[in-house]
């Protein structure tokens, strides 16, 4: 690679520039929500399959360079991987990486969102698809839901702000869920964001019919509570659209994934617990990176494999075309 080759921005041969990397730092979990894996007998991988914490730090290193610049550590469960503030602490330590994000379902954010804090995370997001617990119990078919509130208090107090709830949208099962989780953005100072259900589910379920779409959710939040309004400026790469109810209290943002993609503007990339690297949520093809870093490749030959796979991508996901082929990997394998 020369080195003018190396100064040149992750662009795509749509021209879109990647400067967001997704890291997923383990596929355990400690529940089990039916859109992301199975209820029992789920083959983790073999924790010495997992990239260290030094070698995931290499990897941002040489990615930084290339134009890197925003973090965000997925799971699994990332809270699970033993000591994961060490993490941040090395990757907040980088001067290029302006933010680093996490994402998490909460339980065991009480006990660690001040440290997570203290080593520099700055922006949290909180799965939590139901207010109701036994609607929370269906969905993760685990317990857990008081727990899940106690993180979102520890981080608000903890510095975070605003703690955004992840909330995906199921017809059929999540629509009474809406207008409490408009009246909890008001009151509680959270920010809700509702994804759409993506057929990444580990039972091969999803089916279009089962999407609640952000266009219903917009009508009825408006229609039950006060008018949602767009956010002005908003940021064109974001995966979210946002809203505020009419009255300023209260924001909520949409990933429309399947009604309105946003493939055209993307600029994230990831790399998977074992290391390796995908250039799209739904790619087919991986590149094996852990082989590089645990064998004798330089950064060179990594940064070309980062290039490589990058110039690589495709337009769009196709969700919305019979070319569709969802991953072989479910969601928690992949990183959310």
């Amino acid at each position: 690679m020369s080195a003018s080759n190396a100064l040149l921005p992750l662009v795509d041969s749509f021209g879109r520039v990647h400067t967001n990397l997704r890291i997923s730092v383990t596929d355990r979990c400690n529940i089990r929500c039916f859109y992301c894996m199975p209820a029992e007998n789920v083959q983790f991988m073999n924790r010495r399959e997992l990239l260290t914490f030094e070698e995931i730090e290499r990897f941002v290193r040489v990615a930084v360079p290339l134009g890197l610049n925003q973090i965000r550590l997925t799971g699994g469960e990332p809270l699970v991987r033993k000591d994961l503030h060490v993490l941040v602490a090395k990757l907040a330590a980088i001067p290029e990486i302006i933010d680093i994000g996490l994402t998490t379902n909460g339980i065991l954010l009480a006990d660690q969102a001040k440290l997570l804090y203290e080593a520099g995370l700055r922006r949290i997001n909180v799965s939590l698809d139901a207010l109701d617990p036994k609607k929370f119990e269906e969905i993760t078919r685990r317990t857990g839901y008081e727990k899940v509130l106690e993180g979102i208090v520890a981080a608000q107090e903890a510095g975070f702000s605003p703690v955004k709830v992840n909330a995906v949208a199921i017809r059929g099962l999540t629509e009474p869920e809406l207008v409490p989780f408009g009246h909890f953005a008001r009151k509680a100072g959270v920010e809700i964001r509702f994804i759409e259900f993506m057929p990444l589910d580990a039972d091969n379920a999803w089916e279009r019919e089962k999407v609640l779409f952000a266009h219903e959710i917009i009508e009825t939040l408006s229609r039950e509570i006060m008018p949602l309004v767009p956010v002005a400026g908003q940021n064109r790469n974001a995966p979210a659209t946002e809203y505020v109810f009419e009255d300023g209290v209260g924001r909520i943002g949409f990933i429309s994934s399947v009604s309105q993609p946003f493939c055209g503007s993307c600029d994230r990339f990831r790399i998977t617990a074992d290391g390796k690297l995908r250039n799209c949520l739904f790619s087919l093809d991986e590149t094996d990176v852990k082989s590089l870093l645990r064998g004798e490749a330089d950064d060179a030959t990594i940064a070309q494999a980062i290039r490589d796979s990058i110039a690589a991508k495709k337009e769009g996901h196709e969700i919305n075309t019979a070319r569709f082929i969802q991953p072989l990997r479910p969601m928690h394998s992949i990183g959310g």
